[in-house]
């Protein structure tokens, strides 16, 4: 059992966790025609709409059952405030197996020259009296007698009054803040707390003047939508619900990571050097001391965020994207690379620290600007 446990507190850490949830991913969602060809070819749709699905939710109750009967895992999950985001994994995985499952058999329905299954169920009629307000009204019902038993069984965290002089250690943000609070740990605070943000927001709001492909509206398809599809996901899953989980589960006192069985040590210490690119480029590569002008010293960082940010979309065009920058013209295409590198440049700032212990690409403390 203990050699169990130390299996998985290796693999939860977040240089071995992050690839194997991007591999998890695109297995579940090819993004390109290239990689759904290969996808369909080998039939791995089928894999995990018939079998893979229900495999991934029962190791993950499993898992939970033997990991209850460890005390460190027990008074992580059982904690009132981390119920729900324990709920939460098994809610995403089982939703996103079904969504998944009728996609998959839509396409092969529609590949086979039929409508999907949607068009059928629409042509039956439901009223909304007595019909859908009976239903509503169970469903109202049971929640509301969810919420009596949760408020009766499990008691509301409240603790002593605020002491301005004493910090909890860990200290967390509420559960819907915790992305946020770590990406905190890879950004500036005006990056993380404000620049993404906006970005997230306004880059929802741009996404039905981006993407107005009509197909797939009103039934599920991922054939139809992959791009789209992928995407989304890759916010929701990869951006959010997983930091959301990393800062619930893994982050421990002075915010170190611990594995879901590693006891809350509060005097561990990583043993971390994090230097930013400017250092590791002059005083490791060049042997020499920094130059004095900001500048200079900041140049190989500016001429990669330019190339990331100028050349790369214009690569992406001509290759990988070259269907997408046709159909989207030249701003849509701009607008949806920039949006889709400044999501990409999380997991690459993330990697970089966990790898190369890099902590910033552009340091200017000078005058608070940090990349």
């Amino acid at each position: 059992m203990e050699s169990i446990k130390h299996f998985i507190n290796i693999i939860s850490a977040p240089y071995v966790m992050f690839p194997l949830i991007l591999a998890v991913f695109f297995f579940i969602f090819p993004p390109t025609d290239r990689l759904l060809a290969i996808h369909k070819k080998l039939r791995l749709y089928k894999l995990w709409t018939n079998g893979g699905g229900i495999a991934l939710f029962s190791s993950l109750i499993i898992i939970f059952a033997f990991g209850l009967t460890d005390s460190n895992f027990r008074r992580i999950v059982t904690k009132p405030d981390n119920v729900p985001i324990a709920g939460l994994i098994f809610l995403v995985v089982f939703f996103l197996w079904w969504s998944m499952k009728q996609a998959w058999e839509n396409d092969e329905r529609m590949a086979q020259g039929q409508g999907p299954r949607e068009a059928e169920d629409a042509k039956e009629k439901v009223l909304v009296w007595p019909d859908l307000v009976y239903i509503e009204l169970i469903a109202l019902i049971l929640c509301t007698v969810l919420l009596i038993v949760w408020s009766i069984f499990l008691k509301a965290p409240l603790e002593e009054p605020a002491n301005p002089t004493v910090s909890p250690n860990p200290s967390k943000a509420p559960w819907y803040f915790l992305g946020l609070q770590e990406m905190l740990v890879y950004f500036d605070p005006w990056i993380a707390g404000v620049l993404f943000p906006t970005v997230i927001i306004i880059g929802m709001m741009a996404i039905p003047f981006l993407d107005t492909n009509e197909k797939g509206c009103g039934y599920y398809s991922f054939r139809e939508r992959k791009m789209a599809v992928s995407i989304f996901m890759f916010f929701w899953l990869v951006l959010w619900v997983f930091l959301i989980l990393v800062g619930t589960f893994l982050r421990g006192p002075n915010w170190n990571f611990f594995g879901p069985f590693e006891p809350w040590d509060i005097s561990k210490l990583e043993a971390l050097t994090n230097v930013n690119l400017s250092e590791i480029i002059y005083m490791i590569w060049l042997k020499q001391r920094l130059p004095q002008n900001i500048f200079l010293r900041e140049i190989w960082g500016f001429l990669l965020i330019f190339f990331y940010f100028g050349a790369a979309p214009l690569l992406l065009a001509k290759t990988f994207l070259k269907n997408l920058y046709a159909r989207l013209g030249s701003l849509r295409y701009s607008l949806f690379t920039f949006l889709l590198l400044m999501a990409v440049s999380l997991p690459i700032k993330m990697i970089l620290r966990w790898v190369f212990n890099i902590k910033y690409i552009v340091a200017i403390p000078e005058f608070f600007f940090n990349i």
